[in-house]
């Protein structure tokens, strides 16, 4: 069961449906992400299929906002090729983005059903790797 936090962000989806429309094209990309900055910028960005396992949109998105300065994301949404729709994340993007933003809010639902849920809602008694470094003083 997730809890809903505050609204869905419709211009976050947009944007990433967007980039999914007119990016995502082929086998290489089929998944966009967007994700909002707590200054209100927006990054984008589309998976890397490989058949190694080539990273999920999410992770792009994170490369993504760390190479504009960008270290405070507040929302993040992936959305599918062809009309999908809201996807939510794999196992290991809900992980790293917990790991890296533990406060992040994710958009997952379809429809009417669309909600916005604290990360730590979809991996529930998750571990944090933060929590199990050692201290270095």
């Amino acid at each position: 069961m997730t809890t809903p936090t505050d609204r869905v962000d419709h211009e976050l989806i947009r944007a990433a449906a967007d980039v999914a429309a007119t990016a995502c094209r082929g086998d290489n990309h089929t998944m966009a992400a967007a994700a909002r900055a707590r200054d209100g910028r927006v990054v984008t960005a589309v998976n890397v299929y490989h058949f190694t396992g080539g990273p999920c949109a999410e992770l792009v998105a994170l490369g993504t906002a760390a190479t504009q300065g960008i270290d405070d994301l507040v929302t993040i949404v992936a959305v599918g090729n062809r009309e999908r729709g809201v996807v939510p994340p794999c196992g290991r993007c809900r992980q790293v983005l917990l790991d890296y933003f533990p406060a992040l809010t994710v958009i997952v639902g379809a429809g009417d059903q669309l909600r916005a849920v604290p990360i730590t809602a979809l991996l529930p008694e998750s571990y944090v790797w933060a929590d199990h470094q050692l201290d270095s003083d």
